[in-house]
């Protein structure tokens, strides 16, 4: 069994966007790629959660979700399904700010914490949980709250050991404040490429 694997998630409808951001340019690359660079290199073994009709072009592996349209809930919960590791970093494909470091920082807060689910904050308190750790023994709990209809992921954590990780605790990888800055329309894109 591995002891972490990672997942993107590329299957959000991108409406603000106005079209797939998954597949927006972004250094060189297209952006679903980029993030599961950095997911690959702290995690190992990566997967992208969406359509596999659209996305198995990308050269990496594609899983579906269970409930199209659904949201990002059933996208961890597919994630979680498919995962034999111990520790699975799941993140959305639109944080293209994410670094290697601090993504390893995560998994091994996540094995010294003693808890189902590592659970970033940002800088004002607010849960990130399109970029956090989830442990393998949670994906009962959250198929359970799919299938019972919750949308809200923060929701479907009610009966899981959560452990949150206020900013202080990872300052020194977001010196810039931007390790959760995602990207929901075109003039985000155009204004996130200047300082890089």
């Amino acid at each position: 069994m591995d002891t972490t694997a990672g997942y993107v998630l590329v299957g959000g409808r991108s409406s603000r966007f106005g079209s797939d951001k998954a597949l927006a340019p972004w250094r060189g690359r297209l952006l679903a790629l980029w993030v599961a660079e950095q997911v690959r290199a702290a995690a190992g073994p990566v997967t992208l959660v969406g359509d596999p009709e659209k996305y198995r072009g990308l050269g990496l592996p594609v899983i579906a979700d269970p409930v199209e349209g659904f949201g990002p809930l059933a996208g961890l919960a597919a994630a979680l399904e498919h995962s034999a590791a111990v520790w699975n970093l799941v993140v959305a494909c639109d944080l293209p700010h994410l670094t290697p470091d601090f993504l390893r920082f995560l998994l091994h807060a996540a094995e010294a914490a003693g808890a189902d689910i590592l659970l970033p904050l940002d800088r004002e308190g607010r849960a990130e949980p399109l970029c956090a750790v989830y442990a393998g023994q949670c994906r009962a709990a959250i198929g359970d709250a799919v299938r019972h209809g919750v949308h809200k992921m923060t929701d479907a954590f009610a009966f899981l050991r959560v452990r949150p990780m206020p900013f202080s605790e990872y300052a020194a990888y977001d010196p810039d404040g931007l390790l959760f800055a995602n990207l929901n329309t075109p003039a985000d894109l155009a204004g996130a490429r200047l300082p890089g």
